[in-house]
C-alpha cells in the first residue's frame, strides 16, 4: 500500500490522531513511539501492520513495551 493510499484510509475513517503521527515522523517531531504489541494502534491488524511499516520507513524507532504490574518495560 502506498503512502497516498494509506492517507486516505485513515482520512475516510478519521483516523486524525494517526494522521498526526504520520505528519510528526515526517517532519522529525517523532523519533520513537512506544507501543503494546498486542494493542498496535489501531483494531484493524493490515492497516495497523501498514501504519507501522511507513512510521518505520520516516525512521520512527517503535519500541515495545508490556505492562507488567502496571510497569512498562522496554523489550
Amino acid at each position: 500500500m502506498t503512502k497516498d493510499e494509506l492517507l486516505t484510509i485513515l482520512k475516510e475513517n478519521n483516523f486524525d490522531e494517526i494522521i498526526e503521527l504520520i505528519e510528526d515522523a515526517e517532519t522529525g517531531d517523532l523519533a520513537e513511539l512506544e507501543l503494546v504489541e498486542s494493542l498496535g494502534l489501531l483494531y484493524d491488524e493490515q492497516l495497523n501492520e501498514e501504519v507501522l511499516r511507513l512510521l518505520q520507513e520516516l525512521g520512527v524507532k517503535i519500541i515495545y513495551v508490556t505492562d507488567v504490574d502496571g510497569e512498562e518495560e522496554e523489550d
